[in-house]
Formats: structure tokens, sequence, C-alpha cells
């Protein structure tokens, strides 16, 4: 990580950039990061969302993260509060900050970068607790989240937008180190 600073993100003046990484990271196409864009912008509307973002001596954006307080009704809260209410860990969805997304290039991956965003951006929560949801397989990113106090929540969780399912996490704040 030694090339590369975590700080803050303008997230709205660089949202292109990030869809960029978020592409390569996550496997998108055209179709899907228009969609993301303009959820990203949206989101940056909501109460307390923030951004933080990696990138290399050129500024270049190799990584990035933001989430916000949850609000139960919001679209994320509403489709997965039915699947935590059947394991009893609907609580979570009050007084959590959720990571809505985390992406690090993948010529980036393994070097903490992502561990950095994830736990930068946690520290500063008021939340007790954060929540997030990964795709429900055995990866990289689930076992880092793993690493800093996450267990499941509920799983699988199907969105109506993903033929994948996914799993929600939860983790007390601050996060394991």
């Amino acid at each position: 990580m030694d090339d590369v600073l975590v700080g803050p993100l303008d997230l709205a003046a660089r949202v292109d950039e990030a869809l960029a990484v978020q592409a390569l990271a996550f496997g998108l196409d055209d179709d899907e990061i228009a969609i993301r864009r303009q959820i990203v912008l949206r989101h940056l509307m909501y109460p307390g969302a923030r951004a933080l973002g990696a990138t290399t001596a050129a500024n270049r954006l190799v990584g990035f993260v933001y989430g916000m307080p949850n609000d139960r009704a919001h679209w994320w809260s509403t489709v997965v509060e039915p699947y935590m209410r059947r394991t009893g860990t609907e609580q979570w969805l009050n007084d959590s900050f959720v990571i809505t997304e985390l992406h690090v290039l993948p010529a980036y991956q393994g070097r903490r970068i992502g561990r950095t965003l994830i736990t930068t951006i946690t520290d500063t929560a008021a939340e007790p607790r954060s929540i997030l949801s990964a795709i429900d397989v055995e990866s990289p990113a689930r076992a880092l989240y793993r690493t800093l106090g996450y267990t499941d929540l509920a799983r699988p969780v199907h969105f109506p937008s993903a033929a994948t399912p996914y799993a929600v996490m939860g983790a007390p704040l601050p996060l394991r180190r």
C-alpha cells in the first residue's frame, strides 16, 4: 500500500472513475454501469453518506468505498428485511452504518487497500455496528469481512435485479484489526 493513499473522495465528481473500478472488480457491462451511476448519485444525497478513495501518487483511483447510516425506508433495507426477520437479525437494520459499495481494482487487490478503506470509513461512524451485502460465495471479499468481525446475518438473499444470491453480513464497530 506504500504507493496508494486512502482519503476522502468527492464521489460525485469522480463517479465515472469509481464505476470503472467497480466494473473491472465486479464485472459490469455498460448498461449496468449507467444504472449504478444514477444509484450512486442518488445515494450521495442521503444524510450521512460519505466516501473514501484509494489513489496512486498520480491521483489514479484504484479503489473506493462509500456508505451511509441505514434507513429502513431505503430500497436495500426493504429487500433484506424479510430475510433478516426469518433469521431473527432484523434489529441489525437499526443504528447501523451500511457499506454500500467497496471495490478495488484487481491489480491492487491483496495489498490491504480494501481493509484500509472499510476500517477507515467505519471508524468515523456514529452507529454501533456495520452491515453490508456480498455475493454469497466464498471469496476474498467475504474472507476479508470475516477477519474484520462480520458474520452472516441472512443468506441466501435474492435482490430483484441480481441473478446471484447475496449474504447480508454484520459486525460490531469498531471493526476487528
